[in-house]
């Protein structure tokens, strides 16, 4: 049975950061993933991480300046030895951590840049981390991200992220199909998430619209939770979404999944 983690990002955001890990595990989670580790001291997290008996899932590369809107630098031509050095900080993170997966944001494509040269961009920055990350245990992941959220986000279709996988020719690299942003982009989630199974370790969940819980949307995820059980989903399924109220108050919908 898939395993739900929580998106510290999101979830309990009513309590301050460091306290969320310890919501989490009293909420019925086993893991957890953020955004970012960067801003915090490896220690102090992987204390935190181990007092509440949790796993860290999943944390995403160093992506460039967030606060100032930037959404990651993969498909920056400029930026590639601002990439490398975030390869390194992410996997001292995630070793630390014991984090076997990450994920690289592609970005917003600069004005100036040409869809191609963003593409051989990423694609070359890819093939440069795939193979570190590999070295160290932990997965490499790509997200499509839609476009409503992130104007100009580059990657932008589980199709596109699949081209981009087999260009880059690396057994270390997967694409994290979040259901929310494709089922904006896209629909067909059964079916893109069945067909693609082999090469998705990772899957995340809100409902649309309004990026709530499951149950608040359009979203049928009594129906879509069970099939992917059912065609043998095993990895963890991060929910990143706003709660429309109180966290826990929101999590009716999770508890056959958080037993």
């Amino acid at each position: 049975m898939p395993r739900l983690c929580a998106n510290l990002t999101m979830l309990f955001n009513e309590v301050p950061f460091m306290e969320r890990f310890a919501a989490a595990a009293q909420a019925g989670f086993r893991g957890v993933e953020y955004l970012f580790p960067y801003d915090y001291n490896k220690q102090q997290l992987l204390e935190a991480l181990q007092k509440n008996n949790l796993v860290q899932v999943l944390h995403n590369l160093p992506a460039g300046n967030w606060a100032a809107g930037e959404r990651g630098i993969g498909c920056h031509p400029q930026r590639t030895a601002e990439f490398r050095e975030g390869v390194d900080r992410a996997i001292e993170y995630a070793v630390a951590l014991g984090c076997t997966q990450v994920n690289c944001l592609a970005g917003i494509r600069p004005n100036h840049v040409d869809p191609m040269d963003a593409r051989e961009t990423f694609i070359r920055n890819l093939q440069y981390a795939a193979p570190k990350l590999q070295e160290a245990g932990i997965r490499l992941l790509i997200e499509p991200i839609n476009t409503r959220d992130i104007p100009g986000f580059f990657l932008n279709y589980s199709a596109q992220a699949l081209d981009i996988i087999k260009a880059v020719g690396s057994d270390n690299l997967f694409l994290q199909y979040d259901i929310y942003h494709m089922q904006i982009m896209e629909g067909d989630l059964a079916r893109t998430i069945e067909s693609s199974l082999r090469l998705i370790p990772h899957l995340q969940l809100a409902d649309n619209p309004g990026r709530h819980e499951p149950g608040s949307g359009e979203i049928n995820f009594p129906w879509l939770l069970a099939h992917i059980d059912r065609i043998g989903y095993g990895g963890w399924i991060g929910c990143e979404y706003k709660p429309a109220g109180d966290t826990v108050a929101g999590l009716g919908w999770a508890k056959a999944w958080l037993k």
